[in-house]
């Protein structure tokens, strides 16, 4: 069994789904592994990562409106507020999705569904610069 791990770091232009399928896929070529896992891990509390529909934009920003709904940035019971007022809502979304996701590598791509790609899901409005640790490991 064959390990390549790299650590990316990745500026989103602020709050959103912004997808990362591409940069995933081009780490996965440069490993060399053809069959076997990604894991792609962001070591941060108010950013994650979701698999979701790729092709229709308007599915991505519903999923967003859903999440600010769920977590709006104006709850006056949030005591959390010294990073800012999008600080907490950020923890809530992160806390509600994941921050890994663990996908086949087949025939040396992705193994992903036809209308699937790989997101980061930026939380805060002013974006800090993310890590990324993909980590493929297989034959």
């Amino acid at each position: 069994m064959r390990q390549h791990q790299e650590i990316l770091n990745v500026q989103a232009p602020g709050a959103g789904l912004h997808p990362i399928t591409d940069v995933i896929e081009k780490v996965v070529r440069t490993s060399g592994i053809t069959t076997g896992l990604c894991q792609v891990f962001v070591p941060h509390t108010s950013a994650s990562l979701l698999i979701q529909e790729n092709a229709d934009p308007s599915a991505r920003r519903d999923l967003e409106r859903w999440f600010d709904r769920l977590a709006p940035g104006d709850d006056i019971l949030y005591t959390h507020t010294s990073e800012g007022e999008d600080d907490m809502p950020a923890h809530l979304k992160a806390a509600l999705t994941s921050v890994s996701e663990l996908i086949p590598v087949t025939g040396g791509r992705l193994g992903l569904g036809t209308w699937q790609g790989l997101y980061l899901f930026e939380h805060r409005r002013r974006a800090p610069r993310r890590r990324l640790i993909v980590h493929v490991w297989g034959e």
